[in-house]
């Protein structure tokens, strides 16, 4: 993989944009999956999720860069990373909490996907004060076992085969990038991935037990 093509995958797979791109999937490409807000509502999820979930954090990043806590926004070296997950855990779960609040308004699944997420940006946080793992393919890893947990539930139907299909792929893909910019060693991605999907599908079978 040439390493352009490497960066602009890491960029546009951002483990802070993964959630939008998820939400986006499960409210506009899964019919029947989540049935409140409306379609012409659900606008407003994917601003509090984009909010929360990129916007705030990256700001973060950059207040962290500009006053000097951080060496690089791109937060290369691990002693760099603890600070800016933890402000990352910190507006997903306010993100949780707003999801949480509207009620029968929204399906309790965003609420549970969002806390799902912010379970794993928490980990990936704890993890990071010791160890650089690849926050990309925790990113992505939980996608994938998101769209699993949807799969195996019968929730997302045939269209969401072609979508698992798909993500699942384009994880091999962004892990691929992340060990070509030399980003990451192999056991820091494959650990980020495992991370991410055994949280998700954990907590996608904890909720059905229960």
């Amino acid at each position: 993989m040439s390493r352009p093509f490497a960066m602009a995958l890491s960029a546009a797979f951002h483990p802070l944009l993964v959630p939008s791109y998820l939400f986006y999937i499960v409210c506009y490409q899964l019919p029947g999956v989540i049935l409140w807000p409306l379609m012409p509502d659900r606008w407003l999820v994917l601003g509090i999720v984009f909010a929360f979930t990129f916007l705030l954090p990256s700001l973060g990043t950059g207040v962290l860069y500009w006053l000097g806590q951080i060496e690089t926004i791109t937060l290369a070296e691990r002693q760099q990373r603890p600070l800016p997950f933890l402000l990352a855990a910190i507006s997903f779960g306010v993100a949780t909490l707003l999801l949480y609040r509207q009620g029968a308004a929204v399906d309790p699944l965003l609420g549970q996907m969002m806390m799902g997420m912010t379970v794993a940006v928490f980990l990936t946080f704890l993890i990071s004060l010791r160890w650089k793992i690849s926050a990309h393919a925790v990113g992505v890893g939980g996608a994938v076992g998101f769209l699993s947990v949807l799969q195996m539930s019968a929730l997302s139907g045939e269209s969401g085969v072609w979508w698992l299909v798909a993500i699942i792929l384009l994880a091999g893909a962004v892990m691929s990038a992340r060990l070509a910019l030399n980003a990451h060693t192999p056991g820091q991605v494959w650990a980020g991935l495992t991370l991410g999907v055994s949280v998700v599908l954990g907590f996608g079978l904890g909720l059905a037990i229960g």
